[in-house]
């Protein structure tokens, strides 16, 4: 008997000073789990909407929406369609037409656990369908002894000009912020380029639905928009964060 109890001690030993051998961690790394929503968030725009009620010689109306693929990057596009008139000094015009803008956004706005604000920047390209009409214009003549209160009027009869087109890439900074569950206010800033417009016949093209107004020295134009949208929720995904503790060494 007594010589079992010693060959147990002896063995409880051994293992006693393997175990101090090795640091024990008392407090090992602990990894945080949670899940944040992804899916597909539309809206409208409430800029064009605000000028539609405003202005009588503008009707404007744009759809809005994104839809998550990563953490940071979003899938985003806008359709809609403007009818603006115009005066200028020497003819009145009318422009009216669709338009499509696809692209990216990224945020770079670390959110707390629950939120889903964002800061992004992206980039879109864009093409527009769309009709000028000139409404009337006058001739531009230095000589106006018959005429001294303005030019003289050389035709009011519109003619349209149809089947136009236009492509751009613009640049976008802007926001969206979540003012109640699932409902965003989102505002952008837009510096467009126009690539390619089919400027045919002898009107040019002055304004280009979804790009803004086209002048001739310059191939740029800037835009914006405020709009309001509603986050549906399809699923949830898993997102891992590690919080490594400190470790402490029992010797």
């Amino acid at each position: 008997m007594l010589k079992y109890i010693i060959n147990l001690a002896f063995f409880l030993g051994i293992c006693s000073l393997a175990a101090q051998g090795k640091p024990i961690d008392t407090q090992p790394k602990d990894t945080v789990v949670y899940e944040q929503a992804y899916g597909l968030r539309v809206g409208v725009d409430l800029s064009r909407i605000i000028m539609s009620s405003l202005d009588d010689n503008y009707t404007g109306l744009e759809f809005v929406g994104d839809y998550r693929i990563t953490e940071d990057l979003y899938i985003a596009a806008e359709l809609g369609n403007e009818n603006k008139t115009k005066q200028e000094d020497l003819y009145e015009f009318n422009t009216t037409g669709s338009y499509l803008k696809v692209g990216v956004d990224r945020n770079t706005y670390a959110n707390w656990y629950g939120e889903q604000n964002l800061i992004f920047y992206g980039g879109r390209l864009g093409f527009s369908t769309f009709s000028n009409t000139i409404n009337n214009y006058q001739i531009f003549d230095n000589n106006r002894y018959w005429n001294p209160e303005g030019f003289a009027t050389a035709s009011e009869t519109p003619e349209e000009f149809s089947g136009r087109t236009a492509s751009w890439i613009e640049a976008i900074l802007g926001t969206k912020v979540e003012l109640l569950p699932n409902i965003y206010l989102g505002a952008s800033i837009r510096l467009g380029f126009l690539i390619t417009d089919a400027n045919e016949g002898r009107f040019p093209i002055l304004y280009v639905p979804g790009f803004n107004k086209v002048t001739w020295d310059s191939k740029f134009g800037v835009g914006y928009n405020y709009s309001i949208s509603y986050f549906l929720p399809l699923y949830k995904k898993k997102n891992k964060v590690k919080k490594i503790a400190s470790e402490e060494v029992v010797d």
